[in-house]
């Protein structure tokens, strides 16, 4: 079987543009970001906005980016799936940015409350410019004088996450995860020395610890390892933040709202500082799985230049992220053409191949919603032999069938029965050792 990775992830989503031409700010700068767990009720806000106020009282300045208090915009969603079949997205972007605006303000008065001067701003005050594509936007610039200003009034600035304005003040929503995005693009933008992300856990572990007890909390981790951990199914960074503080050299901490702990912080370094002279288990830093998957399988296709292009493109036109692809090897001038997508796509994706099948030739399709990623995760894991065999061995002692495999630079990933997740990224741990210092 002749397997290669799908860059569609990465081109569709790339790195967003920021503006040029900012200068850092005279004096030390963070950007704190805090999700909705960490908002996710009156004294949460509060405690927050401590952890603000003893930030400014130690000398730094500082500028908050909130997500919607704990399940909001969730709760906004399935509101308005209540009034409308299918939402218009303009209208859907302009309800669920109203989260975001209640905890700002929320966090605004708690600060003001501890004497504290803060000011609430919409991402369009802000100057967070976007693309029109309502949703699943892009940052395209951001205009930062306001913030400045308040800055150098001595104001706290809190700026709604996971939103932005177009050229024509159109509401925009970044999609899941937007509010990381919206904090790294605003410490590039403004020059801080870093972004801190405040979540419900104390950083980044080697899996999941709620199905991997063992897991350990990572002190360092590089922004390629971090990368491929979010795109394979981490949930505490997203991916296009992390991206952007690669790009721009932004480090992020990720750190706990409910502890003083010293979390994971994010940055360049973390991979150089191993060497290749140690064991194969030193490599590997993390454990991930993804249970989002669908598989969709196109048997017969004629292998002839052009047909690739010709399924893929339709796909990518309606905005349908393709992950996983394997051709099988040819026999008699047929393959069959194998790739995932979120479980959510998987129906839109289904009836555009459906279409596409008597135009290419193909003998059919298939699909399956009962897959799962897990896949390894390290920088120099490809200079050193050894990975794939203890991967695949490690499953097997599991009695785990593996069902695609793809790799990269710095990952392994192999999908699998679904309902085998946790003896899966169990068996991986102990494999590589994961749970030693």
């Amino acid at each position: 079987m002749e397997s290669r990775e799908s860059v569609g992830n990465r081109e569709q989503q790339g790195d967003p543009p920021l503006p040029t031409g900012h200068c850092p700010l005279p004096t030390r700068l963070v950007v704190q970001k805090y999700g909705g767990t960490s908002l996710g009720d009156a004294e949460r806000v509060r405690r927050a906005a401590r952890r603000v106020a003893e930030t400014v009282e130690g000398g730094t300045r500082v500028v908050v980016v909130v997500s919607a208090m704990g399940q909001t915009t969730d709760a906004l969603i399935a509101l308005a799936h209540q009034v409308a079949d299918e939402p218009d997205e303009r209208e859907l972007d302009h309800l669920v940015s109203t989260g975001e605006q209640v905890s700002a303000s929320l966090l605004a008065m708690a600060l003001l409350d501890l004497g504290r001067p803060a000011v609430s701003l919409t991402a369009g005050q802000a100057g967070i410019r976007t693309d029109r594509l309502f949703t699943r936007a892009r940052i395209t610039d951001i205009r930062a004088d306001r913030i400045r200003r308040e800055l150098e009034r001595g104001v706290v600035a809190i700026v709604t996450g996971f939103q932005g304005v177009t050229e024509d003040e159109d509401v925009t929503t970044l999609g899941r995860g937007g509010s990381d995005t919206t904090a790294v693009a605003l410490a590039a933008a403004l020059g801080a020395e870093r972004c801190e992300i405040y979540t419900d856990v104390e950083g980044i572990y080697t899996a999941d610890p709620r199905l991997v007890p063992t897991a350990c909390k990572l002190d360092r981790i590089s922004y390629a390892e971090m990368l491929e951990l979010a795109q394979l199914g981490a949930r505490v960074m997203h991916p296009r933040a992390v991206e952007l503080g690669e790009v721009y050299g932004v480090p992020i901490l990720v750190r706990s709202s409910f502890s003083e702990a010293s979390g994971t912080l994010i940055d360049r370094g973390a991979a150089d500082e191993r060497t290749d002279s140690v064991e194969v288990r030193k490599h590997v830093r993390g454990v991930v799985h993804d249970i989002d998957v669908a598989k969709i399988r196109i048997m017969g296709v004629p292998d002839r230049p052009g047909l690739a292009y010709a399924i893929f493109s339709p796909l990518a036109e309606a905005g349908i992220s393709v992950d996983t692809i394997v051709q099988n090897a040819s026999l008699d001038g047929k393959t069959d053409l194998s790739f995932t997508v979120a479980r959510a796509d998987r129906p839109r994706a289904v009836n555009l191949v459906e279409q596409l099948v008597p135009d290419i030739g193909a003998a059919g399709l298939d699909y399956a919603d009962s897959l799962a990623k897990v896949s390894v995760v390290g920088t120099g894991m490809q200079s050193a032999p050894g990975y794939a065999a203890r991967m695949f061995g490690a499953l097997a002692a599991a009695d785990i069938n593996i069902d695609m495999i793809t790799t990269s630079d710095i990952r392994i990933t192999c999908l699998i029965d679904a309902a085998r997740v946790e003896p899966a990224l169990r068996s991986l741990h102990a494999a590589f050792e994961l749970d030693q210092p």
